[in-house]
């Protein structure tokens, strides 16, 4: 306990220095300190060294702080080996190392797909997953929605969708992302019934939610239907929840979809990309985080890929 609280401290204590955080690990007694640091644009040099730090490390802990050039290899791993009990050793943060596995499940997904390709999008609403929706219809050949962004597709089509959440401002978007897909050849699928509470939860079809009813999670037979459609995929990217699955009740859907696209890749070999915060949460949530072909480090920065733009820090990486 004592350890992590040491390193906590000092994460905050150098954030405007390193420009991140701290990541630990334990060797025997002792500490293996990586600091994010400003990565150059053709590697670790002088004045992107996280060397400066070491000085005022060692003073704040009362010991000598040892300091490695890179963070792998194998003057590194002797380093490693030899910390005494007590002691520190801060690695160079090259992230040019960090990069390829990221870069090539995410970028790799989206250029070069495995066909049958596809995506899951979930999230509470339409406007936050535009970019990403309209890029996977260039792509996809089955796009599987669920979350609340649901409900603005249900009233665009003229739906009664009770007290659910819709993004007014979005109808004629979301009539366009229907038409789209279907020019497409896209098989895009919304959910035929969903668990809709007010003081009580039921299942009722998505095309008559009571008036006083909150749609809040998908229903059995679009459970069972989407995990049919996923049966014949090569590789699916999922990115956002299928209802509010913070609460139990309300995370059949979620964690039904964790559990079939673990059953896919452990049993068929289908590809399976977890990209988005809620996602690699509700996956970490029922634990099949280690049944998964890849579980993305950057929410933010999986969002944007999905949606097909480049990333500055990637480009740097490239030109280096």
């Amino acid at each position: 306990m004592l350890r992590k609280f040491i390193l906590g401290a000092l994460a905050v204590a150098f954030v405007f220095l390193a420009y991140s955080a701290v990541v630990f690990a334990s060797h025997p007694s002792s500490l293996l300190v990586e600091l994010h640091s400003v990565w150059g644009p053709k590697g670790v040099t002088s004045k992107y060294s996280l060397k400066a730090l070491v000085p005022r490390l060692s003073k704040i802990l009362g010991i000598e702080v040892k300091m490695a050039n890179d963070c792998i290899g194998e003057e590194v791993q002797i380093m490693v080996a030899e910390i005494p009990e007590g002691g520190v050793l801060l690695l160079e943060k090259i992230y040019k190392y960090e990069r390829t596995l990221e870069l090539d499940y995410l970028v790799g997904a989206v250029s070069n797909p495995k066909k049958p390709f596809a995506a899951i999008v979930g999230g509470s609403k339409v406007s936050s997953n535009i970019g990403v929706i309209e890029s996977l219809l260039e792509k996809v050949d089955m796009l599987l929605l669920g979350g609340g962004m649901i409900f603005t597709f249900y009233k665009a089509q003229g739906y009664s969708v009770g007290l659910s959440l819709v993004d007014e401002d979005k109808l004629d978007l979301a009539t366009s992302l229907l038409e789209k897909a279907k020019s497409k050849g896209v098989a895009l699928m919304l959910p035929t019934d969903v668990v809709a509470a007010d003081a009580n939860s039921k299942i009722v079809p998505t095309s008559s939610i009571p008036n006083g009813s909150m749609g809040l999670d998908i229903g059995p037979d679009s459970i069972k239907t989407f995990g049919e459609a996923l049966d014949s995929t090569k590789i699916v990217i999922w990115n956002g929840p299928m209802g509010v699955f913070e609460y139990d009740k309300f995370a059949v859907g979620t964690e039904t979809i964790a559990k079939k696209l673990a059953d896919l890749s452990s049993g068929k070999g289908v590809t399976t990309i977890i990209g988005g915060g809620d996602s690699v949460a509700a996956v970490e949530k029922v634990g099949l985080e280690d049944k998964m072909s890849h579980i993305s480090t950057g929410a933010g920065a999986s969002l944007e890929l999905l949606e097909g733009k480049s990333l500055p820090g990637v480009l740097a990486l490239d030109d280096a």
